[in-house]
């Protein structure tokens, strides 16, 4: 995911009355916030997750508050029955549900549930008694230790699953057919049970942002669609197909498509095809924050000359040194030149000097990474640079303009939470698909020479 924007935001700590202790947390919300979410996590401070942090962050994109709050004190933590006692956790989770409400009593703001590894079950018990919870979510949850109340939960519920936590898929799925309310079960191909792999908690915050959006939101007037209906592509193939018909005034300018891997790759090849010009890719890694990989403070481009665009507001607000940056960017110039050998084999990168080179993504969400490929291009002289998207945030198009000499994207809507949120099939595009796209293209390009 790239770096994110956030609306502005009343954020402050906060201590939650149950049984006999007073629990930490983190209230943050957005300005027209649309609904807020309560965080449970299972093993102990929800509030100190870089995963639940990743999530909450984006969620409050979407003007939808968090509650990031420690279900356990330090004491209970250690001993781990109390990680295993989801009546107990759900108990907690309804007493942080029941001060929230008193808190912000007056918005009436609608109430959903982000619930991870034990934490998941004991939002699905709580949900089972207090019938307000508008949705949950499960991140690689055991929505299994809640089976005796599943049939009771009236929520919409959304179970999502790593595609490589084989034995809480099966959990998952026995908990998913005892689900009497509106319900999907989604996996995530690739992930194991903490998403650490690349992507795939950014797929994570895709399909919880929509499952929010969409049962926290319903009746905002901001929500619903303008005179037009939003655009959609069937797949990035459609919206390849769809750009190439606007790119048709490159043909005769013998360009070059530069595809970012690996989303990229589908729409970069109909373009390819349709222009009668070779693909490439061009490898951009984002930097992550220390002790957070996920949270984004800059990207990186290799090249002649290895490009970078860091977030100075957020190094700033963290505190990060030279030194760290200086080592984060030696590590993924590091992991763009592992990836570059994988996706390209023996072939050599193509020069582009002098050419009308198209640079092509499956969409844009704030373009940290898009700056990067963009300015690394033009470190090596082409003779035009074109920026080719589907969708944007029109924010996002204005701030890309300097970095290109032409931008062309089909769609800006207005509402903008995650590009998947425009394809009807937005699945994870694999290593093997971006090798198998780029050997297709070469040997077609070696029929035409």
């Amino acid at each position: 995911m790239q770096l994110h924007s956030y609306p502005e935001a009343d954020s402050k700590s906060v201590k939650i009355p149950s049984d006999s202790v007073l629990l930490e947390g983190n209230l943050t919300i957005p300005a027209e916030a649309i609904g807020i979410v309560l965080f449970a996590h299972g093993s102990g401070s929800s509030r100190m997750s870089p995963r639940n942090s990743y999530v909450a962050h984006a969620l409050q994109s979407a003007r939808i508050g968090t509650l990031l709050f420690d279900l356990l004190t330090e004491d209970e933590a250690e001993d781990r029955e109390n990680v295993f006692d989801v009546d107990f956790l759900g108990h907690r989770l309804l007493d942080a549900t029941r001060w929230l409400r008193e808190v912000t009593a007056g918005r009436s703001y609608p109430l959903g549930y982000f619930g991870a590894s034990t934490g998941a079950a004991a939002a699905l018990i709580a949900a089972a008694q207090d019938h307000l919870i508008n949705a949950v979510v499960s991140r690689g949850g055991r929505p299994d230790l809640a089976m005796k109340c599943l049939a009771r939960v009236t929520a919409p519920t959304l179970l999502i699953v790593g595609g490589e936590d084989e034995p809480v898929i099966g959990m998952n799925q026995e908990a998913y057919e005892r689900l009497q309310c509106e319900k999907a079960f989604e996996i995530v191909p690739g992930a194991t049970h903490l998403f650490e792999e690349s992507g795939t908690l950014d797929e994570v915050v895709r399909l919880a942002t929509a499952w929010f959006v969409k049962h926290l939101g319903s009746g905002d007037p901001k929500l619903e669609p303008d005179e037009e209906e939003p655009e959609y592509f069937d797949d990035r193939a459609d919206a390849g197909r769809r750009l190439a018909a606007r790119l048709g005034k490159f043909r005769g300018e013998n360009p070059i498509v530069i595809a970012v891997p690996r989303g990229g790759l589908p729409v970069g090849s109909e373009i390819a095809r349709a222009l009668d010009a070779p693909l490439d890719i061009v490898v951009v890694r984002k930097l992550g924050a220390p002790d957070q990989p996920e949270l984004g403070i800059g990207a990186v481009v290799d090249g002649d000359h290895p490009q970078s665009v860091i977030n100075d507001e957020l190094v700033g607000q963290l505190g990060v040194s030279r030194e760290y940056l200086r080592r984060e960017v030696a590590a993924q110039l590091k992991e763009i030149h592992r990836r570059q050998r994988l996706y390209r084999g023996d072939r050599p990168a193509p020069a582009i000097a002098n050419r009308t080179v198209i640079l092509v993504d499956d969409g844009i969400a704030t373009g940290g990474s898009m700056r990067a490929a963009l300015r690394g291009l033009k470190a090596m002289h082409p003779r035009k640079l074109v920026l080719a998207v589907p969708v944007a945030p029109a924010e996002t198009i204005a701030a890309l303009r300097p970095d290109a000499d032409e931008l062309i994207c089909i769609a800006t809507p207005e509402m903008f939470y995650a590009v998947g949120q425009f394809y009807r099939d937005f699945h994870q595009v694999s290593d093997r698909e971006v090798v198998e796209i780029l050997e297709s293209a070469g040997r077609a390009e070696a029929r035409g020479a």
